[in-house]
């Protein structure tokens, strides 16, 4: 009762404290501010809507930090200031001029909108407009029209308007000096957000598109009302709502273009493709900041892919990388002192706030300031320990493969037995959560979660090394390399990676939950079995037959310490995260409840059909 009492008195001082530092930095914001709304002009006779903040003090120039969003730049009012200021205030104190726009087609700006509107490389007229036009574009207006700039601009964002970010990239305007995609949207089909591999996020893409895919006629300061569960319970609204098509019939109405498009193109085919904007990321003439979280629910792909990119396309430019332990956008917010029942012992987001982010806006856009970042600064969970490197993955990494053996076993020796397999049902009437707990939303948390809950089910797979003798420290991908079949025509697999702790291990100090025996998610991954050999062209299993499955995991920098183990999962379905495979070779955007069949999914681990996963040991 006393520590509940102690955390509670706790929980209310942080919040007093939080009450009183948001309202000083809100005064700090109006009495050194003034904001101006514009409609800015586009090459194309468009107009997008444009909220600029300028520092009340005249006596000196200052450049401008841009951010452009699809989530709407209210208020809508020049008397009233917007939130992200607060956000943002370490850079606000600073001093710079701060530049918030409605993306075109979005809210109160003019055109149409376009979800991750392809890059268009070869512009034959001022109709050929994209992300890239558009920014430029704005940039050049504010050089000539708000006053005191001293002619340099940075872009940033997080998520949406981090893919914003990488889109300025291509043909930027000169002015621009600094840029930061941030959780960067950057491939809807492959990693981020709505896909893994082919495999359909089903709760995130549903919850955020029945809203944010309303189609908008006219320029508007409403959104559009966002759907209202019947009960508290994602799991059971998931499951009864059925087959993919269902969520279209009886809540969608057909009235979402993106999501209608999204089921007319179930492959990586060229409507995907020219959503990916890696391959336009060259002739780069700026600095580049791209940060990311290492416990992203969301975009952990994208800022991988955007730093390499970047980095294979424009050998020599300032190309920097920064992953933290953090969730989708943590490093703006909060301390970033833990995820759930991960405990990083330090402030890791006020870190970054203040010792990488503002300097080195600092640096590019005012020539202040001592920055000297390494080319990656990465956060190492397990020793909780910021660390740089010359580069990402660093120099003197080894590739360790761990196998899976019979009985459970996980070892760095390939097994000793020619051929074995473990089984296991896979019923779509009975999909493995990927979370123990109830709830509505999707958590952030999951990331973290312990995974004793899905261990103990008889539809996954559970392999895990002896107690280690010494910290493994793991940095880089995670290749998995699984030989499997299966009694129908099609399946998903899904990998856990796993920090089991030991017994004895202490309570979570953030938040006094035991930790013995805590199966920590590092990270995990779906595949969709159909395309093993290609996301283009999918093809069907054999019922029976030995297939080889190899994909590639994104990034962790993890350490194993002395007295844990590794522990790695195999499942085939993980829901409501993703949805439900019907084990048929079919399409899965069109086809009906009566489609989902169970089958018996077998992993082999024995001679030349050793499955494994390989990490990267420093």
């Amino acid at each position: 009762m006393k520590k509940r009492l102690f955390l509670v008195l706790i929980m209310a001082s942080t919040f007093c404290l939080a009450t009183a530092q948001s309202n000083e930095d809100s005064l700090f914001v109006v009495s050194h501010y003034t904001k101006t709304e514009y409609r800015i002009p586009m090459r194309d006779g468009k107009h997008l809507f444009t909220a600029v903040y300028t520092p009340k003090d005249q006596s000196k120039t200052f450049p401008f930090i841009m951010m452009r969003t699809p989530y709407s730049v209210s208020p809508y009012s020049a008397t009233e200031y917007s939130s992200r200021l607060w956000q943002y205030i370490h850079l606000a104190r600073e001093g710079f001029i701060f530049v918030f726009q409605d993306v075109r087609g979005k809210y109160m700006s003019e055109g149409e909108f376009v979800d991750v509107r392809p890059h268009h490389p070869n512009k034959k007229s001022p109709q050929d407009v994209d992300e890239s036009s558009d920014t430029y574009d704005t940039v050049d207006w504010l050089l000539k029209n708000v006053a005191n700039n001293n002619g340099r601009v940075g872009i940033m964002g997080i998520s949406y308007p981090g893919f914003y970010s990488s889109a300025s990239l291509p043909e930027h305007h000169p002015a621009i000096k600094a840029v930061s995609p941030q959780a960067p949207v950057t491939d809807w089909f492959i990693g981020d957000d709505f896909h893994h591999n082919g495999a359909f996020f089903l709760m995130d893409a549903f919850s955020f598109y029945y809203s944010f895919g309303r189609p908008r006629p006219e320029p508007t300061t409403l959104s559009a009302p966002r759907f209202e569960p019947p009960h508290g319970d994602n799991y059971r609204f998931y499951l009864e709502t059925g087959a993919l098509k269902n969520f279209n019939d009886q809540y969608m109405k057909g009235e979402v273009p993106f999501w209608n498009e999204v089921m007319a193109h179930p492959d990586y085919d060229q409507w995907w493709q020219a959503r990916n904007i890696r391959p336009h990321l060259k002739n780069i003439k700026t600095a580049v900041m791209t940060v990311g979280g290492w416990f992203d629910a969301e975009d952990s792909f994208g800022p991988l892919g955007v730093y390499r990119a970047i980095e294979q396309q424009n050998p020599g430019i300032y190309n920097i990388l920064v992953e933290g332990p953090w969730f989708h956008g943590g490093w703006s917010r909060g301390d970033g002192a833990n995820l759930g029942n991960a405990y990083f012992e330090s402030a890791t987001s006020q870190y970054y706030r203040q010792n990488i982010e503002l300097p080195f806006f600092r640096h590019f856009l005012k020539d202040e300031g001592y920055f000297n970042l390494s080319e990656a600064n990465i956060f190492i969970t397990g020793t909780n320990t910021w660390q740089g490197f010359e580069q990402w993955p660093p120099k003197g990494i080894s590739e360790r493969k761990y196998y899976l053996q019979a009985n459970g076993k996980l070892s760095d020796s390939a097994p000793s037995a020619n051929s074995g397999y473990d089984e296991y049902l896979s019923d779509p009437a009975k999909p493995v959560p990927y979370t123990e707990d109830v709830h509505w939303g999707r958590t952030r948390e999951y990331m973290t979660d312990d995974q004793r809950f899905a261990s103990r089910r008889p539809d996954v797979l559970v392999y895990q090394t002896e107690v280690l003798e010494e910290d493994v420290t793991v940095l880089g991908p995670v290749d998995v390399g699984l030989f499997v079949s299966s009694t129908g025509t099609d399946a998903d697999f899904v990998v856990k990676l796993i920090d089991v702790f030991p017994d004895d291990a202490a309570a979570n100090p953030y938040s006094q939950v035991p930790m013995g025996g805590y199966q920590m998610l590092v990270r995990g991954e779906p595949f969709r079995a159909r395309y093993r050999n290609s996301f283009e062209k999918p093809e069907a299993l054999t019922p029976g037959k030995v297939e080889s499955i190899a994909f590639t995991m994104p990034d962790v920098a993890h350490t194993f310490k002395k007295g844990h183990r590794i522990m790695v999962q195999v499942q085939s379905s993980w829901f409501p995260l993703v949805d439900r495979n019907p084990q048929q070779f079919i399409n899965i955007y069109e086809c009906s409840d009566s489609d989902f069949q169970k089958a018996t999914q077998r992993v082999y681990h024995g001679g030349k059909q050793a499955s494994y996963i390989e990490l990267g040991i420093k």
